[in-house]
């Protein structure tokens, strides 16, 4: 018995100084790479900080300890740590134990520490003390977050005035861009990613937590962007996150496709540990800096477009909208709208009736007006489909036989497209 409280005040006086050593650690300015090392050190572990959805911020874990947790299936191809399959009172490694402590300050969740000893489960000692390592990683975070907020505003004010055009002094963009970080001199595709409306569904009745899901999509973005290039930018513009990609040159269509392709997926990793789906638009390379601004227009043209047109988590390059770029460049919607409902008439209409004789119309176009083809795409009787063709003439006029006719028709259909 004597033993046991023995090893229990080493336990925890072990934590106590284990726990002053960071606090002091703290104060002097430290960062979370040094949490990381003297917590391992101390506890004679690996250790992790992770964002909420596995996202790397930290580490001191060996190359063996990383396979290990590879072969257990708890990393994605993408380098994710997958937390959501960890118990938080322990899973089993091999003969070792990974376990992982909610890093929250203020009632917001800022991180996980993943703790992991491969030669056998951690003691509950050591729980105690990592416990401990996590709310002083918690002011540490909650430091660096403030200013990160302060600097990450000062990065999105900067590049809305350049895509204002608001900002075309050579030294003032140089000086800015210098102290950001950034290379701006060198041929990039505007990409601009929103978080799908119906992925927040869930988050309607709270505000602060959307705001919460935004900072860690753009946050995903930056580190993402880093791990591609340290000089990309990447800002958060509230509901959106611009991010300017280098592209190579002579890279094969669409401008700009691998890089964006290799980003996409590192930020959606295996759409695990909460992360909420996403749309994507890219513009064409813009070779200057002063194209920015109409790069950045095509960018949220395409998502937009696409979204409406392929759905959520789309990607949509500017370039391939076919006739829906050219419908992108007419700046009034008003007057789109107003084409697409004097050539349909009716058919125009947000009816269900509307809708149904609109597919038909579509595979009847689709089908150069052969109306047996037709009838057999919509698995229709031959003379159900010769009502319907009558019908859309008495609407329409002669389509079957006036191809100028089937054209503005087709373009109608496509702006009903773009209208939503």
């Amino acid at each position: 018995m004597l033993m046991n409280d023995e090893v229990a005040l080493r336990s925890l006086a072990r934590a106590d100084a284990l726990h002053r050593a960071l606090t002091h650690l703290v104060l002097e300015g430290g960062d979370l790479e040094q949490i990381a090392r003297e917590v391992a050190t101390a506890l004679e572990c690996e250790v992790c900080f992770i964002t909420p959805d596995g996202r790397e911020r930290a580490a001191h874990l060996r190359e063996d300890s990383r396979a290990a947790l590879v072969a257990a299936d708890l990393v994605d191809p993408t380098g994710r740590i997958r937390v959501e399959r960890m118990d938080a009172d322990g899973t089993p490694v091999g003969s070792g134990q990974i376990r992982h402590f909610t890093v929250g300050a203020a009632g917001v969740d800022h991180a996980r520490l993943v703790a992991y000893d491969p030669t056998g489960p951690l003691s509950e000692s050591d729980a105690h003390a990592l416990e401990r390592a996590a709310i002083v990683a918690a002011l540490l975070i909650t430091r660096e977050e403030a200013i990160t907020a302060i600097e990450n505003k000062y990065r999105g004010d900067f590049l809305r005035e350049l895509f204002l055009r608001r900002a075309e002094d050579p030294a003032y963009v140089a000086e800015h861009a210098e102290a950001f970080g950034w290379d701006l001199n060198r041929p990039v595709v505007v990409v601009v990613a929103e978080l799908d409306p119906e992925g927040l569904e869930g988050e309607q009745s709270s505000s602060a937590k959307r705001r919460a899901w935004q900072d860690r999509f753009a946050n995903a973005w930056r580190q993402v962007s880093r791990t591609i290039d340290e000089r990309v930018p990447a800002v958060d513009f509230s509901s959106e996150v611009v991010t300017l990609l280098p592209v190579a040159e002579g890279s094969e269509p669409p401008a700009g496709a691998a890089v964006v392709r290799r980003a996409v997926e590192a930020v959606q990793g295996d759409r695990g540990g909460g992360r909420l789906p996403f749309s994507v638009g890219v513009s064409r390379v813009a070779p200057t800096m002063s194209e920015l601004p109409e790069a950045y227009q095509q960018a949220r043209r395409a998502v937009e477009i696409g979204r409406r047109v392929r759905g959520g988590s789309s990607t949509t390059y500017f370039d391939q909208l076919g006739l829906h770029r050219l419908l992108a460049l007419v700046p009034d919607p008003a007057e789109l709208s107003a084409y697409a409902q004097d050539i349909l008439g009716p058919l125009a209409e947000r009816t269900p009736e509307a809708a149904d004789l609109r597919e038909t119309l579509r595979v009847l176009l689709d089908t150069n007006f052969n109306v047996a083809e037709a009838a057999r795409a919509q698995f229709f009787h031959y003379n159900t489909m010769r009502y319907r063709v009558g019908k859309l003439q008495r609407l329409l006029g002669p389509l079957a036989t006036d191809p100028h006719l089937r054209l503005d028709v087709a373009v109608a259909l496509r702006v009903l497209e773009i209208a939503g």
